[in-house]
């Protein structure tokens, strides 16, 4: 099989991991969509089996819609990542399933929201989700002035900030399984702190079933989940985000090796009962 990491960092540790899972048998390969490099003629030759959507900048996206016109299998398909790169977009999609993901609404540019002021905390992340975007607790209008000031025109989505006990629950799923950790969130005094390990038979299994829900609602087979508690156990999603990091989760790489293997299976059948050892 081939396998292709969409990334520009294929050294990440899980997509590390999980090439060294498949590397022995499989050909694993690399495609940056910052490099500008074509991965195939428009026949569809040379295609790769299957391509994993780690990257989701816009050039990632629309390199993979191109590869999926081609007849490439993409996981996640550049649809179900884009999803959850507009925070709008995510929010009306999960709260219309029935989700319990929090209340959002969105400001066409911070400078807007600081001149109202908040009635009650809020919490304040750029529209389109990316790397180093705007996460950010307002509490009073002076708050609000200084994000507008370093953000001026940047589209947002507001929450209301939801008391809590300072930690994100991350919930992290490869093809129907769960992982899961909590770490002290950005939002708290002091600020991001450490990720502690959290046995997924101890989250509530209204959390457990919300976090799987999610894939099929959105169409992912590989994303996280930040959920927080409400009060009483009742979960809040804040965010889902397509093909995270999944640092320090064991059985992760294995499971997204076997995940990729069975996604290329739908154009090739396997001989063998198990992906990994199928040549």
């Amino acid at each position: 099989m081939r396998i292709c990491l969409v990334t520009a960092d294929p050294g990440h540790p899980l997509l590390a991991a999980t090439a060294a899972l498949l590397a022995p048998r499989h050909r694993v390969e690399v495609l940056d969509p910052g490099a500008g490099a074509g991965p195939m003629d428009a026949s569809g030759a040379g295609l790769a089996d299957v391509y994993l959507l780690k990257a989701r900048t816009p050039r990632a996206l629309a390199l993979a819609a191109v590869l999926e016109e081609r007849g490439a299998v993409v996981v996640n398909s550049a649809a179900a990542t884009a999803r959850c790169q507009d925070r709008v977009q995510m929010a009306d999609l999960a709260r219309g399933a029935g989700l319990p993901f929090a209340a959002t609404r969105s400001v066409p540019a911070l400078a807007h929201l600081a001149a109202g002021g908040p009635a009650v905390p809020l919490v304040v992340k750029s529209r389109h989700s990316r790397r180093n975007d705007l996460v950010a607790r307002a509490d009073d209008a002076a708050r609000l002035r200084e994000l507008a000031a370093a953000w001026p025109d940047e589209p947002v989505i507001v929450q209301e900030f939801t008391a809590n006990s300072g930690w994100d629950h991350k919930l992290w799923v490869v093809d129907g399984r769960l992982f899961a950790a909590r770490r002290r969130s950005e939002l708290a005094p002091g600020g991001r702190g450490p990720t502690l390990p959290l046995p997924v038979d101890e989250l509530p299994a209204d959390w457990s079933a919300a976090a799987l829900r999610i894939g099929e609602v959105f169409g992912l087979e590989v994303y996280g989940v930040d959920i927080l508690d409400a009060g009483d156990g009742a979960p809040l999603i804040v965010d889902i985000n397509a093909f995270p990091g999944i640092r320090g989760q064991a059985g992760a790489p294995e499971a997204l090796a076997e995940l990729a293997l069975r996604a290329a299976a739908g154009a090739r059948p396997f001989t063998n009962n198990s992906p990994l050892k199928a040549s």
